[in-house]
């Protein structure tokens, strides 16, 4: 079925002689052989498209009968979606017919006016051009004299994600990809949200993204034109915390971009590369899970930074590991990648609460599809205050957090800008509901991902929770070990979340991230419930108190058995290339400060990151940038939370001179978000450009 604004005509094809309807998708109208077999119905534009034209083309097209109906409605439902999005060209192609006599579109074309797009923000802020951009770019490199036709794609973070997203759109030029710290997921655990909760790096990244795309053109680049393009620039910039706020549920904003839509899409081989300190450590086992081509898995203790040069350490050859597989999947060598094991990960050894660990103990390991056959899930009860074997006397505990718990949280995605990770847990744990583990008698191996299954309510019709397996030291130390937080209203759907009924009881069980761990043996394992944890997670509208029923409540813990013929893996050496040449002018430095006021008991957080100040020796560029967040909450007002940016970035060489100052704000009422952001920018000490942005966002369920 075609609609086409150029003739306002609804067209439908006649089934060719001898094919079904099931075969028509390779025959496109444009190519019929027999124009006779095309009905076609006009569309005045003053009444519309009427009911009796659907039914007529139905019927030319032998959808009759019990298929009269649901294809009349298929019809009517594509004019109007037509006319009602300004569209060009609506295409169904191939549309089919099911064993069950459903009438079903199978693939799909839809354009929209360009004009139009003022009229339908909604829908042409979910376009990325990005990706039609790599699509023609691999086209150039494949027709070129110089390679073979087989273009291969990798890249960290967004450049990880657009790997995968460029992969599901098959350009058959692309025939292998490497994702490096990236997720098949922008929903559920990107930088927006993680569970249904909102994240304090929601404000970080859009902060963070206003920042740096308000940098200007270089003029030796550029030229004179530097000036015009920047101002276009500036007046165009969006702060992005505004639409992440905007679409508080995994719709078609999050879809968009999400591989674990489709994971049959994605036929280039993919190297899947994260760690365990990383934000993305969940994609990982997801990809392998889900991707149907041949895919292969690296996991190490590292934050989020390439193999070869990321902390904390031990690093690997990683570049030495991608030209294998390059060789294998672009030149045809056997270079024996496809007898790697699916998932190689390091087993990290317990270490004490250290907000910068730059080398973490531990073993790597080989296992396939993460440890089949080797690892096996304990079920055991939570009792009152303890782990056991056996379920205890059923007990209703309750827990109301105070609002700082949360502050030795760390950081939500470390990037090794400063003291990061978690501190010690035995002050959040004091605002929590504990279980401990008797003493542990041997070494555990933890690997996959823990979860916890709660018989719980809550007094509340929003809620969240935090939930944390942590390793308690014999000399009284904790190390959080893994960690989810949960939306509770989203227990059932991220799609349509309901709110809570206050007092009813519930059953979810909340997966903590994956992870690879030994608790050795003298520690015991903790699972600690709180119902705040800020400032990672953004607190619920109104105080909680959260009802746990033991002996109907359990922790899963996945545990690795010991393989007494394991060989170790081993790596070549961390190789890279040498950086450009560069003169340090002003020394990096980085602070991080919580203060809780002994009068009030209000917690604050300041951290600060300054990257110094460098001079580019090639062009004589010189870079300065510098971010501060700041954090405050009162222990018994969500509603007192609040969180502010503040972002510097300098360019100058010889009298050419610019600054930018950009600044964000989060608070939030009991059922909306204030959101503040400003951007100034100077040349030289001339104030050339400012804007503010001011939002007011319905919460919806947060």
């Amino acid at each position: 079925m075609l609609l086409s604004r150029t003739t306002r005509d609804l067209a439908a094809t006649h089934l060719p002689e001898g094919r079904s309807l099931r075969e028509l998708g390779s025959h496109r109208l444009k190519d019929l052989q027999h124009p006779e077999q095309i009905f076609r119905q006009a569309i005045d534009p003053t009444i519309g498209f009427q009911g009796f034209q659907a039914r007529s083309l139905a019927f030319s097209t032998e959808l009759d009968g019990d298929l009269n109906r649901p294809a009349v409605a298929l019809i009517t439902a594509l004019a109007k979606a037509f006319i009602e999005n300004d569209g060009t060209l609506a295409e169904i192609n191939p549309l089919v017919v099911t064993k069950d006599n459903r009438v079903l579109a199978a693939d799909a074309k839809f354009y929209i006016d360009d004009n139009a797009d003022f009229r339908h923000k909604d829908l042409f802020e979910l376009q990325d051009k990005s990706q039609d951009d790599a699509l023609e770019v691999i086209a150039w490199i494949a027709s070129q004299p110089w390679c073979s036709g087989k273009v291969g794609m990798f890249g960290i973070s967004w450049g990880g994600f657009n790997a995968l997203q460029v992969a599901a759109r098959k350009p058959p030029a692309l025939k292998a990809i490497v994702t490096i710290c990236s997720t098949d997921d922008r929903y559920e655990d990107d930088v927006h949200y993680k569970g249904g909760t909102v994240i304090n790096e929601m404000l970080g990244w859009a902060a963070t993204m206003l920042a740096y795309s308000s940098r200007p053109p270089d003029p030796e680049i550029v030229g004179k034109k530097w000036r015009k393009m920047w101002m276009e620039r500036l007046k165009n910039e969006p702060f992005l915390l505004i639409p992440w706020l905007q679409h508080p549920h995994r719709d078609a904003y999050w879809k968009h971009g999400s591989v674990c839509e489709d994971w049959a899409a994605i036929e280039a081989p993919a190297l899947i590369v994260g760690g365990w300190n990383d934000a993305y450590s969940n994609a990982v086992p997801r990809l392998m899970k889900g991707l149907r081509t041949t895919r292969k898995a690296i996991i190490g203790p590292w934050a989020h930074k390439y193999p070869h040069f990321a902390v904390p350490e031990p690093r690997i050859g990683f570049l030495q590991e991608m030209l294998r597989w390059w060789d294998q999947w672009l030149k045809g060598e056997a270079a024996g990648v496809t007898r790697d094991p699916d998932f190689r990960y390091y087993i990290m050894e317990a270490y004490k609460p250290l907000s910068f660990p730059e080398r973490i103990g531990g073993r790597w390991v080989g296992d396939s599809f993460w440890g089949f056959g080797h690892v096996d899930t304990k079920k055991w009860h939570l009792n009152e205050g303890a782990i056991g074997g056996s379920a205890g006397p059923e007990k209703a505990l309750t827990i109301s957090s105070k609002q700082t718990t949360g502050a030795d949280g760390g950081e939500y995605c470390i990037i090794w800008l400063g003291p990061e990770f978690p501190g010690d847990q035995r002050r959040d744990d004091s605002q929590s509901l504990v279980f401990d583990s008797p003493v542990l008698i041997t070494d555990m191996d933890i690997v996959g991902q823990p979860a916890v299954e709660l018989d719980f309510s809550v007094d509340r019709p929003v809620a969240s929770v935090a939930v944390r397996l942590n390793d308690v030291w014999p000399t009284g130390e904790v190390t959080r070990i893994t960690y989810h937080v949960q939306n509770l209203c989203m227990r059932e759907s991220r799609e349509n979340p309901k709110p809570l009924e206050p007092g009813k009881r519930y059953r979810m069980k909340i997966k903590m991230d994956d992870i690879a761990w030994r608790v050795p043996k003298g520690h015991r394992l903790r699972v600690s419930i709180s119902t705040s944890y800020f400032p990672l997670m953004w607190p619920a509208p109104e105080p909680v108190t959260l009802t746990v029923h033991t002996g109907k409540s359990y922790v899963h813990v996945p545990i690795r058995k010991e393989i007494a013929s394991e060989a170790p893996l081993s790596w070549k050496p961390a190789e890279a290339a040498k950086p450009v040449a560069m003169k340090e002018r002003k020394k990096a430095w980085n602070r991080r400060e919580t203060k809780i006021d002994e009068k009030t008991g209000a917690l604050s957080i300041e951290i600060v990151d300054d990257f110094g100040e460098q001079e580019l020796k090639p062009h004589g560029l010189i870079i300065h940038g510098a971010g501060r967040e700041a954090f405050a909450i009162l222990p018994d007002d969500p509603l007192s939370a609040k969180m502010e940016t503040h972002w510097t970035e300098e360019r100058r060489r010889g009298k050419w001179s610019t600054r930018t100052e950009t600044y964000g704000r989060l608070t939030a009422t009991k059922t909306h978000w204030i959101v503040w952001g400003k951007i100034d920018a100077f040349e030289g000490k001339k104030k050339v450009f400012t804007k503010e942005f001011n939002e007011k966002i319905e919460r919806k369920l947060q």
